[in-house]
């Protein structure tokens, strides 16, 4: 991740941590080799899996018991310049089918409009 990316990223975590309905959380993905085995090891979410991962709690319909529920969200951080991996496209586009918030922001306003909030 470019400093320029982690920039962003900070300023996004930021603008969204006021919001009480939003939970997120870094996902740092990537592998390093075991130190007793020399193996490469991975960790995170899975590869492609977006920068910040966790969910936004909404209030479903009344004919659903006016219930909250926590839909999970998955926000890929870019420059202006920053492409997908064919992972990252993947990854973002299972969630939204099944039904999760997901988006690529390249400004805070970008990922305050991906979740719908001020």
């Amino acid at each position: 991740m470019s400093n320029q990316e982690t920039v962003l990223q900070q300023n996004i975590r930021l603008a969204l941590g006021q919001h009480s309905d939003l939970r997120l959380f870094r996902n740092e993905t990537g592998k390093l080799p075991d130190p007793r085995t020399g193996r490469w090891v991975q960790f995170g979410l899975a590869k492609g899996s977006s920068d910040l991962i966790g969910f936004k709690t909404i209030k479903i319909t009344p004919e659903m018991i006016g219930q909250d529920l926590a839909v999970f969200t998955s926000i890929e951080v870019k420059t202006n310049t920053g492409q997908l991996s064919k992972y990252q496209h993947n990854w973002l586009q299972a969630v939204k089918k099944a039904g999760g918030i997901t988006g690529v922001a390249r400004t805070v306003r970008d990922a305050l409009e991906i979740l719908k909030v001020n």
